[in-house]
C-alpha cells in the first residue's frame, strides 16, 4: 500500500498561493490594482472588497483610477485607503478617486524587501508544518511496511524541497521586481 501524498501536495500548494495573494499587495512603486484588494469600504451598513463597489484602473505607470459604481460611496472609499495602512493619498474629483503612487526610496525598497523575506519564511514554515504531519501520519501507520515507510518519507522530503524551491523563487522574483528602479 503506497502513500497518498495528495493533501499534502494541495496544502503545501496553498502556502505558495497565499504568498502569492500576500506579495501582490505589497507595493513596489509601479501602479497595481492588487494593493487595494485588502482595502474593504462601508457600503450600505456592510464592509464590502474595494473591488465590488468600484473599478480600478491603471492609466498611467504610477496612478491608479478607481471608479465608484455608486456615486455615494465616493466618500467611504476615500476614508478606508486613508484607514489603511498603504501610506496612499487619494484625491477625488468628485467623480473618481486618483491614487498617485509615489516613487520608492532605495530605504524603502530594502524594507520591502525584508518584508518579502519574512512572508516566504511564513510560507516555508506552513510547508514544514505539512511535512511534518504527513511523516507522523505515515509513521503512525503501523500496517505500512517497513520500506513503504522510508519510501514515503523520501517522496514526502522531495515534495517538501521542490516546494520550498519554488517559494525562494517567488520570493527572490518579488525582491528583483522591488530593487529594480
Amino acid at each position: 500500500m503506497a502513500f497518498d501524498l495528495t493533501d499534502a501536495k494541495s496544502r503545501m500548494q496553498g502556502a505558495q498561493d497565499a504568498l502569492q495573494r500576500e506579495l501582490t499587495s505589497i507595493r513596489t512603486g509601479r501602479a497595481n490594482p492588487h494593493i487595494l484588494d485588502r482595502i474593504e469600504v462601508e457600503y450600505y451598513g456592510a464592509m464590502t472588497p474595494l473591488n465590488q463597489v468600484a473599478s480600478i484602473s491603471v492609466p498611467e505607470a504610477r496612478v491608479l483610477l478607481i471608479t465608484p459604481f455608486d456615486k455615494t460611496a465616493l466618500e467611504e472609499i476615500i476614508r478606508a485607503i486613508n484607514m489603511s495602512d498603504l501610506g496612499l493619498n487619494p484625491s477625488s474629483d468628485g467623480n473618481i478617486v486618483r491614487l498617485m503612487i509615489p516613487q520608492m526610496t532605495e530605504e524603502g525598497r530594502k524594507d520591502l524587501a525584508k518584508q518579502v523575506k519574512a512572508e516566504a519564511e511564513k510560507a516555508k514554515v506552513s510547508v514544514r508544518n505539512v511535512r511534518r504531519d504527513a511523516m507522523d501520519s505515515v509513521k503512525n501507520d503501523k500496517e505500512m511496511p517497513e520500506d513503504d515507510v522510508r519510501k514515503a518519507e523520501n517522496d514526502i522530503q522531495k515534495l517538501t524541497d521542490n516546494n520550498i524551491k519554488a517559494i525562494d523563487d517567488i520570493a527572490s522574483e518579488k525582491e528583483k521586481e522591488l530593487l529594480t528602479i
